[in-house]
């Protein structure tokens, strides 16, 4: 993901999360070009065959430990894969960064996502209440260990 991304990743962002979206400044926080920025986050944009930004994910990894910052796929393109390949994606960036946990929150409602990162081996751990703002849903924290691997990482979104 470069600058030029984030308008285009907004657009997606407030489709899919219109309660509650990142802003601009959020991602261009995450972008930032400094050092410490370079060296703990990791984001990707997926594209359409028009080059039209259909999905992002972010991660994020400091002292061994990997933290799914965001992961979004256009409903256009639900059913295709892209969820799993953007997370396996994270989970090789997290290995890459030779973490040894990598968590994520995702919302308490979202069962689509939450199945998806059950196939990748991540168990729940915790809530954290009124996560997300301004709606106040609660948020499911998960856990995946980086040390083992699943044989769901390599199917897609249809379990295949």
């Amino acid at each position: 993901m470069r600058w030029w991304d984030i308008e285009p990743v907004l657009e997606l962002e407030r489709t899919l999360f219109p309660d509650d979206a990142w802003s601009a400044g959020m991602f261009w926080s995450e972008l930032a070009d400094s050092r410490h920025a370079r060296a703990t986050r990791w984001y990707t944009v997926a594209e359409d065959a028009a080059g039209r930004v259909v999905g992002y994910a972010g991660l994020m990894a400091i002292a061994g430990e990997g933290d799914v910052q965001t992961i979004a796929v256009a409903e256009s393109q639900w059913g295709t894969g892209l969820g799993t390949r953007l997370l396996q994606r994270l989970v090789d960036q997290a290995a890459a960064a030779r973490c040894t946990e990598l968590l994520l929150e995702v919302r308490v409602d979202n069962d689509r996502a939450q199945r998806l990162y059950r196939r990748f081996g991540f168990e729940p751990v915790g809530f954290r209440r009124n996560y997300y703002q301004p709606s106040g849903v609660d948020a499911l924290v998960m856990r995946r260990p980086m040390t083992e691997t699943t044989d769901e990482e390599s199917k897609d979104d249809d379990g295949r």
